[in-house]
């Protein structure tokens, strides 16, 4: 927002709408010169510079709020919003992704012990009913901050004395260091999900904000040993599949 401006960054009069104009402006500046976390100039100093309403100002704004470019925090001002994590969908430990993506991962232990799980997962890892599994609960931050948690139960008869692991290191290390299991298929699903009172204390947002939500039940040669369910900041992730046109046997091969 910087400079001389250009016929292009200046809102006239015409058939688009003023405040979709200086929308585009801001989304310019945006995307070509205020990093992540960047201030951006209040509404009386934008109505200002593009001599428009602060009306006008407030719509282009708001409309980039909605598009998750930008981000309001109460009582400071406006700023660019951190840019997005491609969630991919693949078979890897979080210690792993983070740094791929050259992040700090790191991990906290929040809970770990026998508990009777859900009918669903007993079933989903081969439990009799009123069977224990090890429940584990995990906050994940990358470079500091507060990414997910997960809440995750594990066959104890595949994984015998997993409290007894440092389960603040990458688990899937350890799986196949200790019990020589390596994850090699898994089954999972995602949805959205508003966040409760206790897991936005613990990402660090509030009530209500929106998380992507994963449940992944996984296998080590064909035995079920894990079903994890993970909530991941809405702000600081997408989730990106590629997609093929391909038709599952099963189905016919009819497209």
């Amino acid at each position: 927002m910087a400079g001389s401006a250009t016929t292009a960054d200046q809102v006239v009069d015409g058939p688009t709408p003023k405040h979709a104009q200086l929308r585009e402006i801001l989304r310019r500046a945006i995307e070509r010169e205020l990093p992540p976390g960047s201030p951006i100039p209040s509404e009386r100093e934008l109505a200002q510079r593009y001599r428009v309403s602060r009306l006008t100002v407030r719509s282009a704004i708001g409309k980039l709020v909605e598009e998750g470019l930008l981000t309001r925090a109460r009582g400071k001002g406006t700023f660019t919003a951190t840019r997005r994590m491609e969630l991919q969908i693949y078979l890897m430990s979080f210690t792993d992704d983070m740094r791929r993506r050259g992040l700090e991962p790191a991990t906290e232990l929040l809970h770990c012990g026998p508990e009777v799980p859900p009918a669903e997962t007993a079933g989903a890892l081969g439990l009799d009913p009123r069977e224990t599994a090890y429940r584990l609960v995990r906050r994940r931050r990358a470079d500091g901050t507060p990414l997910a948690v997960e809440r995750g139960w594990y066959h104890p008869g595949h994984l015998p004395g997993l409290p007894d692991l440092d389960l603040t290191s990458s688990l899937y290390e350890q799986l196949a260091q200790r019990y020589d299991l390596r994850l090699d298929h898994a089954r999972q699903t995602v949805w959205s999900e508003a966040a409760d009172r206790e897991t936005a204390r613990l990402l660090g947002i509030r009530s209500g904000d929106p998380l992507l939500v994963f449940r992944r039940v996984s296998s080590a040669s064909g035995v079920p040993v894990e079903d994890m369910t993970s909530w991941y900041r809405g702000d600081r992730y997408e989730v990106s599949m590629q997609l093929d046109r391909t038709v599952p046997a099963e189905h016919g091969g009819n497209p």
